[in-house]
């Protein structure tokens, strides 16, 4: 039994967000919209927008503000703009016809120039929760996005942390993982009760920071 699932990505990152130590690990994320986005483009220098519902990296664009410059970059296709509005205009021409939310952009720990992030998932049997998984997934050349139905290669956890950071930081990052994950598993299942299966979207940036990206009730 697949148990409850619950699409939006706002409402768990809602649920997460109360927890002070969780919250800590969660990039700043806002609702889409214009003042926002430039907002946090100039604070941040990099966001990533993406739809509240679905998953497989469908509907997400990365977007960028440097030396004057907006760009954003879709699959391996990137525009450049020389202002904001015509920027954003471009932007929701090109976007799904889906609600979306805007995410503080990480610089991920990367392995020969290309970003690797997480997914852990784990299931609920006989009333425990059981680990099933916990794979690296390394982006395609070219590509920002690590989903493997867009081209990523799959990797063992220990493997993409040993090649991505220094290797005696891979044990200790896997424990942190499972720590940080055992936290959300409590939350979540007290915010959104009958869910019985999760996957975390981790990442994993140039100084060895784990942030949450997302979380799936119906984790691929």
């Amino acid at each position: 039994m697949a148990g409850r699932q619950l699409a939006n990505k706002w409402l768990k990152t809602e649920a997460l967000l109360s927890n002070a130590d969780v919250a800590a690990h969660i990039p700043q994320t806002r609702l889409y919209n214009a003042n926002t986005l430039r907002q946090m483009l100039h604070q941040y220098r990099m966001v990533v927008i993406k739809p509240l519902r679905g998953g497989g990296g469908y509907g997400v664009i990365k977007v960028t503000y440097a030396g004057g410059v907006y760009a954003f970059t879709y699959m391996s296709r990137q525009s450049r703009f020389s202002s904001f509005e015509t920027m954003f205009r471009s932007l929701n021409r090109m976007k799904v016809r889906r609600k979306y939310m805007i995410q503080q952009g990480i610089n991920l720990a990367r392995i020969g120039g290309r970003p690797i992030d997480y997914r852990v998932k784990v299931v609920k049997e006989g009333g425990a929760w059981v680990y099933r998984s916990m794979v690296g997934r390394l982006a395609r050349p070219g590509l920002f996005v690590t989903n493997l139905c867009k081209g990523g290669t799959q990797l063992s956890a220990k493997e993409g942390l040993t090649r991505s950071l220094r290797r005696r930081a891979a044990s200790p990052k896997r424990r942190e993982m499972r720590t940080l994950t055992n936290t959300c598993i409590h939350i979540l299942e007290n915010s959104f009760p009958g869910i019985a299966e999760l996957g975390f979207d981790y990442g994993v940036d140039m100084n060895g920071k784990i942030w949450i990206f997302e979380v799936n009730t119906r984790p691929q």
